[in-house]
């Protein structure tokens, strides 16, 4: 009886799906990574023009409009960096702590300007 000799393709399908699924994962953990970062950016912005919509319509009743788009920001999760009052306009950057990953160390931040038109 003569031995059976081993199929030399015999478990090329399983690296070619170790392969595939690595490919895979790192897609995945990609997109993760770009969905946090734009989800935190989005909550910088929302914040930014919620402060200063609400820095304007303060500055309009006469009260202090950078003290309340402050606490507005800080309500909704972000830091005033820089708030500045010119008339009855208010211009706000807010930052966010961003999603630390590899290769991602800084905050997000936003910008936003309320006031009446001119």
């Amino acid at each position: 009886m003569t031995p059976r000799r081993a199929d030399p393709e015999r478990g090329a399908a399983t690296v070619l799906v170790l392969a595939l699924t690595g490919v895979l994962l790192l897609v995945g953990s990609a997109l993760a990574v770009v969905a946090a970062l734009l989800v935190d950016h989005r909550a910088a912005q929302a914040a930014a023009d919620l402060g200063a919509l609400a820095g304007a319509r303060s500055l309009a009743d006469g009260g202090d409009g950078c003290g309340v788009a402050s606490s507005v920001v800080t309500a909704n999760g972000a830091a005033v960096t820089s708030c500045l009052v010119s008339g009855r306009e208010v211009r706000l950057r807010v930052v966010v702590e961003g999603p630390r990953w590899p290769g991602q160390d800084g905050d997000l931040e936003a910008e936003a300007r309320a006031g009446p038109s001119p």
